[in-house]
């Protein structure tokens, strides 16, 4: 990696009262990099993010940022019955940027259209976000991660429940945000996937590995990852 890291985590150690949920994580991610994060469900993923994003303080070790980090969140976790379209979910993005009193500008109100227009959706900025398939409701969220100007975005699980045709088009919005020099990790539990991306992080309560597909995705490695019988659902 010959540029300077946007995401730097040395020596990681976290958890939650006196139980460490993760141990010894220790990775950097460059511009440009996707990054897939694999682990089974309780095996410190969220805790990870979380620990990201800031909202959890490490036990031991650091995390430096380079800019500003954006979350996209799964969607199944999102209230559908609120009346709120798609433009005023992105616009939600720009509240870091101003005083909590102050209403949203025309500035802010232009940046939330060109971040919909930069993921497809420009045509369903006055839709209501409820009314949006799963795939167009994540687009909206990474939008709104965009408005926020993010150099680190991450996206939980972003792929789940969504249909080939809308899997492919997040997944090429993905390429697209990357190769713009933004550094892009994504939960997910598609090992096929992560081996056409840069890195692969595996995680089980520790750092099992990190690097390049072709050396991180072994069988020892995902044996170790998933522990035996979560292993073929993995694959």
């Amino acid at each position: 990696m010959s540029a300077a890291p946007l995401l730097d985590v040395r020596g990681l150690t976290v958890g939650y009262d006196r139980r460490a949920i993760l141990e010894d994580v220790d990775f950097r991610v460059g511009p440009g990099e996707r990054v897939g994060l694999l682990g089974p469900n309780g095996g410190g993923k969220t805790t990870l993010l979380r620990t990201l994003l800031g909202e959890l303080e490490p036990w031991r070790g650091s995390v430096h940022v380079a800019g500003r980090i954006g979350v996209v969140a799964q969607t199944e976790r999102s209230r559908l019955d609120l009346p709120v379209t798609a433009h005023d979910v992105v616009l939600l993005g720009t509240l870091a940027a101003r005083p909590w009193w102050r209403q949203a500008g025309r500035r802010d109100r232009r940046e939330a259209d060109r971040a919909l227009e930069t993921v497809g959706l420009g045509d369903r900025a006055r839709c209501g976000f409820g009314e949006l398939s799963g795939g167009q409701r994540q687009r909206v969220l990474i939008a709104r991660a965009l408005v926020q100007q993010a150099s680190v975005l991450l996206l939980d699980e972003p792929f789940t429940g969504l249909d080939t045709a809308s899997a492919q088009r997040l997944e090429d919005l993905i390429d697209r945000l990357a190769a713009e020099g933004r550094a892009v990790l994504v939960a997910t539990h598609d090992v096929r996937q992560t081996a056409r991306w840069e890195r692969v992080l595996c995680l089980n309560g520790r750092q099992v590995a990190f690097g390049a597909p072709a050396a991180v995705l072994s069988d020892d490695v995902l044996d170790a990852t998933y522990r035996g019988p979560a292993l073929a659902l993995a694959r």
